[in-house]
């Protein structure tokens, strides 16, 4: 295996964005029932606006070279180049901290945290920061069969070991609140603590309430939020978990359903719905389309339906941000996470780190606080 670290640049070549452009100027639009909202998917005034957008306002290039202007590498793990950030602190003490993203994020999520968690002016507080593209991800690529959560936590295992990193924190939400706690799982020597937002998977009840468990009125509000989205809103999920290829063709062909498909979910899971900008929108767009991960990144879904992997008791301190629409509930976290940080807060969606940048960092600074 070769474990050279490669240095990494972001550079689209002009015909990538001469045929994104082409395409957006010639979309077919389809037909909907008028003033439903968004209470049967994207409304088509919305992403007719969105589009326009994107089509003659947006810069690329301008987000490439901020993207750029943070150190970029890539290493061969387990027969798969990965791609991550990987920004030191002018601190020389500072704690590393590898953040991990979900669906459908990118390691853009955490742009607009990496200067105050790198450089804050207390060094306490400094972090050295790896974020990783995940397989089928961005500038990783398509991957094989198998990438599961405990596989990727394994790759990423090795990835710090690889930098010089001997102990270190793992941060997550949406599936890198998968991620982060396997990662305490597999390498638990390590891992000095997990801290998770966005956490489904461990920290929320699968197959009902037990009988007679009386919850309070922040629990139930929570198991009701958690049922809506099971009953009104995760059928992207089974598409995704069963059918990805399927699913895939229109992703990779055209771009608006990539924005539609993703947009969507920027949209409902902010808090509140519809507050991130349609700059931060079509940049995940953006990453999604050029590297042709659309279709692969669906995979995640896949693998983890089909895992035998299954989360197992961690000994590793852990740490829980509930944001505004988050839906973990501690009692039912308890059993296979070893809990000694719990944060609630009345602000902050789904996407916390791209929302609420300062309350994100907050936290984390709180959390890894206990641990360093």
């Amino acid at each position: 295996m070769n474990s050279e670290i490669k240095p990494f640049r972001v550079d689209i070549p002009q015909a990538d964005l001469d045929d994104l452009r082409r395409r957006l100027t010639a979309v077919r639009w389809p037909s909907q029932i008028p003033d439903t909202g968004w209470s049967r998917g994207v409304p088509l005034t919305y992403l007719k606006e969105l589009t326009e957008y994107w089509t003659t306002t947006y810069d690329w290039r301008a987000t490439e070279k901020r993207i750029n202007h943070h150190p970029q590498f890539t290493t061969e793990i387990d027969g798969l180049d990965i791609h991550f950030l990987h920004i030191r602190s002018r601190h020389e003490q500072a704690f590393p901290l590898i953040l991990a993203h979900g669906w459908p994020g990118s390691f853009a999520e955490f742009l607009e945290v990496i200067e105050p968690l790198t450089n804050p002016d207390d060094p306490a507080d400094a972090f050295h920061l790896v974020i990783p593209s995940h397989p089928n991800f961005a500038f990783t690529g398509p991957a094989t069969t198998g990438w599961d959560s405990r596989r990727i936590a394994g790759a990423y295992a090795q990835l710090m070991a690889r930098l010089g990193y001997d102990r270190y924190g793992a941060q997550g939400g949406d599936f890198g609140a998968f991620i982060a706690p396997d990662l305490g799982r597999v390498d638990p020597e390590h891992v000095a603590g997990v801290h998770v937002n966005a956490a489904t998977a461990g920290f929320i009840p699968f197959g009902g309430v037990p009988e007679g468990t009386e919850l309070t009125d922040a629990e139930q509000a929570r198991l009701d939020r958690m049922n809506r989205f099971l009953s009104d809103g995760n059928a992207y999920f089974q598409i995704q978990a069963t059918r990805p290829h399927t699913l895939g063709f229109g992703l990779a062909d055209s771009p608006v359903g990539q924005l539609a498909w993703i947009g969507e979910k920027f949209h409902d899971w902010a808090h509140p719905a519809g507050s991130i900008g349609p700059d931060a929108v079509i940049t995940h767009a953006m990453i999604y389309w050029l590297t042709n991960t659309g279709a692969s990144s669906a995979q995640m879904y896949y693998e983890s339906l089909h895992t035998r992997t299954w989360p197992t008791p961690s000994q590793v301190p852990t740490g829980v941000a509930n944001f505004a629409e988050d839906i973990a509930i501690r009692r039912f976290a308890e059993p296979l996470n070893t809990i000694t940080h719990w944060a609630e807060y009345d602000r902050g969606g789904h996407f916390a780190a791209l929302e609420v940048p300062d309350l994100f960092t907050a936290e984390v600074r709180t959390f890894f606080r206990t641990v360093r």
